[in-house]
């Protein structure tokens, strides 16, 4: 296949996906009773969000113009551990590998198991060369570089069996909001959708709150209490009520209004249901910070112009598009790169 063809072949898969489908309806349930996490809404808000973002055939083709993709390179094999924090969370390395030119072998988990088989199967119905890009495996072997995303725990296995082959080796990572407290309801309610979103479990949700001193928090509370209907689920009400229990019991200081728990900490990751925050005088020293820790930040988000450093508008952050790679890491340009090619 063709570059063009391969394009093609994408975007048509994402006209399929904004169209309604019956089995794919069918596949959503069937993920989330294998994990109650992957919630209806939330397998649809992902889907869409690839559909728009990562297989409209004008982002594709003006993102795959950036790269020197020749249509006769050797096809190679790439080896992909895939997490499963979020529905279909590894899907952008999947269309690196495919528009490259190469194979992705790959090792679903245990807990994303039915969603990526079943859309590989769209497309490989709207272009019947697809299939040979494609392989779900139980082991990785006979592959010549590697992608595999973890914890910073798995990372150390991922790099003791892979270290020796090209890799990239993906570890825990979150988001991180600005404010300076000039926010609109209408930005603090967007700020809502990228802590709440996903049940706050993909890398790109924000974590962690850097506020100016003095912040109220009333409004930002009062505001999140639209979020409410997430304590309705199970595994979220379990994780709030543990985690309240948790910082009662040792006398932090908190605030919630029964869907989050906002405690100051200084670390950027924190439990299902909370989230920390943390004060800052002047915005030069506090860029100084988010750069010294940039490896465990995905991303910030942040006003237009409150930082000289990158940011994501509020509620943007997560509908990634395909130059927003993960880690900052390029996997474009590594997978064309002399490791492969």
């Amino acid at each position: 296949m063709k570059i063009k063809e391969r394009i093609t072949a994408l975007a048509l898969l994402g006209e399929h996906l904004l169209q309604p489908d019956e089995y794919l309806e069918a596949v959503m349930h069937r993920s989330e009773y294998n994990n109650p996490w992957f919630t209806k809404e939330n397998q649809r808000l992902a889907i869409q969000a690839i559909a728009t973002q990562f297989l409209d055939k004008n982002k594709l083709e003006a993102w795959a113009s950036a790269y020197p993709i020749a249509d006769e390179a050797p096809m190679k094999t790439v080896g992909m551990v895939m997490a499963g924090n979020l529905p279909l969370v590894g899907f952008h390395d999947v269309v690196c590998t495919f528009v490259a030119g190469h194979k992705a072998k790959i090792k679903l988990s245990d807990k994303d198991q039915f969603l990526l088989p079943y859309l590989l199967k769209l497309l490989e119905k709207y272009a019947p060369g697809a299939g040979a890009f494609f392989e779900i495996a139980e082991q990785i072997t006979g592959f010549h570089a590697v992608i595999a995303t973890g914890s910073n725990n798995s990372a150390r296995y991922f790099e003791a069996y892979f270290g020796k082959y090209p890799h990239i080796i993906r570890k825990n990572r979150n988001a991180v909001a600005v404010l300076d407290g000039s926010e609109t309801e209408a930005e603090l309610l967007a700020l809502g959708t990228d802590v709440f979103q996903f049940f706050g479990l993909g890398c790109r949700n924000v974590s962690k709150l850097y506020l100016p001193q003095g912040y109220d928090f009333q409004q930002l509370m009062e505001l999140w209490e639209s979020f409410h209907q997430l304590a309705n689920h199970s595994k979220y009400r379990n994780n709030f009520d543990y985690n309240l229990a948790l910082v009662m019991l040792n006398q932090v200081p908190y605030s919630n209004n029964g869907c989050i728990i906002l405690s100051e900490n200084q670390a950027i990751a924190s439990r299902i249901a909370t989230l920390n925050y943390e004060f800052y005088e002047e915005k030069t020293a506090l860029e100084a910070e988010l750069k010294g820790r940039h490896e465990e930040i995905q991303c910030i988000v942040a006003k237009p112009g409150l930082l000289t450093l990158p940011a994501v508008p509020f509620g943007q952050a997560q509908a990634p598009g395909l130059m927003d790679y993960p880690d900052g890491v390029d996997v474009m340009a590594f997978l064309l790169g002399t490791g492969l090619n």
